[in-house]
C-alpha cells in the first residue's frame, strides 16, 4: 500500500412522478460513480438524552440529543470564536436550523456540509439567494433550500459576516492510498470505518472517515477527518489546477488568486475539504448549481472527468487554507 499524507390520488401520483422525473438527471449523475460524494444518512434513531458526553480540553458536557439538536447545537469552545449571532447559535424555528449545527462554530464544517470560514460576505449572500431561488439543487441541497427560504435578510447578513470573519482551519488530512477502510454511512451523513479493520480498494473515490469517531459524533471542532484519495491524485491535481493541462480546464489562479485564497468576492479554494470540492464541481457540470457566477465556471468543468475532479479536490485539500 502506498500512502502520502498531505399516495393516494391520481393527481398526487402525477405530481410525485413529475417530481421524480425532474430530479432523475441529477440523482443519476450523483449515483453514477459519485454516490460516495453524496452520502445519504440512515433513518434516524432515538437519541440518548441521559449520558453526558465530553471532549478533550472542554469543560462543557452535552447528551447526544443535545449535540444533534438543530436549534441549539454544542459550542464546546466558546472562548475560541467571536460571539455567535442567534441565527448561527440557535437558528429560528421552525425552519431555520442553527448554522453551527452543520458548519460548526469554527465555520470549518463537516464532510457532509461545507466550510464557510473566511469566505467573502457577498459570496455567502449570493449563495443564500441562489438556494432561495432554486438555483442550487440536488441531493445535498434540500436542507439549505428550506433554510434560505425561511431566513430573514438580517439573519442571512449576520451569519455571513460571522463566518467571513473567521480564519479557516485545517479540518482534514489528505492521504494518498491504494486501499481504504471498509466503511458505512452513519448518523449525520458521516462515513465511519466498519468494525474489524477490513480494507478495500479505493478505486476512483474519496473516502472520508473521522480521525476520532466518538469526537466526530460529538461535533468536536478540534477533531478532524482523513480524506483518503487515490495514489497520484495530488500531483495530477496540481497540473490541472496550475496549468489547465493543455486546455482540459482553466488554471484556477486566474480567478481565485495565485495562492488560491480568493480575490475580492471570489472565494478561496485552498484547504477546502476534497469531498465537498468534488460535489461542487460535479454540481456545476450537471446543472445542479446555476446562476450568474456559474457562467464563469462552465468552461472550467465542461471537460472534467470524475478522475479529474477527484485529483483537483485532492490537490486543493492538500494546500494550506
Amino acid at each position: 500500500m502506498s500512502r502520502r499524507v498531505v399516495t393516494t390520488s391520481n393527481r398526487l401520483r402525477h405530481f410525485v412522478l413529475v417530481a421524480l422525473l425532474a430530479s432523475l438527471p441529477i440523482v443519476a449523475l450523483a449515483a453514477d460513480g459519485l454516490d460516495w460524494a453524496y452520502p445519504v444518512p440512515p433513518k434516524p434513531e432515538p437519541l440518548d438524552n441521559l449520558v453526558l458526553k465530553q471532549v478533550p480540553d472542554s469543560t462543557r458536557a452535552y447528551t447526544q440529543a443535545q449535540i444533534d439538536d438543530p436549534f441549539e447545537p454544542p459550542d464546546w469552545f466558546p472562548d475560541e470564536h467571536p460571539p455567535m449571532p442567534q441565527v448561527v447559535a440557535q437558528g429560528s424555528k421552525p425552519a431555520v436550523r442553527a448554522c453551527a449545527q452543520c458548519h460548526l462554530p469554527t465555520g470549518n464544517g463537516h464532510p457532509e456540509s461545507s466550510s464557510l470560514a473566511g469566505l467573502p460576505v457577498p459570496y455567502l449572500l449570493r449563495q443564500m439567494a441562489v438556494f432561495k431561488s432554486g438555483g442550487r439543487k440536488g441531493v445535498r441541497a434540500a436542507t439549505m433550500i428550506t433554510i434560505a427560504q425561511g431566513i430573514s435578510d438580517d439573519d442571512a447578513l449576520a451569519a455571513s459576516q460571522y463566518f467571513a470573519a473567521l480564519e479557516p482551519g485545517i479540518a482534514t488530512q489528505v492521504t494518498e492510498t491504494d486501499t481504504v477502510p471498509k466503511s458505512y454511512v452513519g448518523s449525520g451523513a458521516m462515513r465511519f470505518a466498519e468494525p474489524g479493520a477490513e480494507k478495500e480498494p479505493i478505486g476512483n473515490r474519496i473516502i472520508v472517515v473521522p480521525q476520532d469517531e466518538a469526537r466526530a459524533k460529538s461535533r468536536d471542532p478540534h477533531s478532524g477527518f482523513i480524506d483518503y484519495v487515490p495514489v497520484g491524485s495530488i500531483a495530477r491535481g496540481e497540473v490541472l489546477v496550475t496549468t489547465g493541462d493543455g486546455g482540459k480546464t482553466i488554471p484556477c489562479a486566474i480567478c481565485h488568486g495565485e495562492a488560491l485564497k480568493g480575490l475580492g468576492e471570489v472565494p478561496s479554494i485552498a484547504g477546502r475539504p476534497p469531498i465537498y470540492v468534488v460535489r461542487q464541481l460535479n454540481d456545476m457540470k450537471t446543472g445542479a448549481r446555476s446562476g450568474i457566477s456559474m457562467a464563469l465556471m462552465k468552461a472550467v468543468v465542461d471537460k472534467l472527468t470524475v478522475e479529474d475532479m477527484v485529483a483537483i479536490a485532492a490537490y486543493l485539500g492538500s494546500r494550506a487554507p
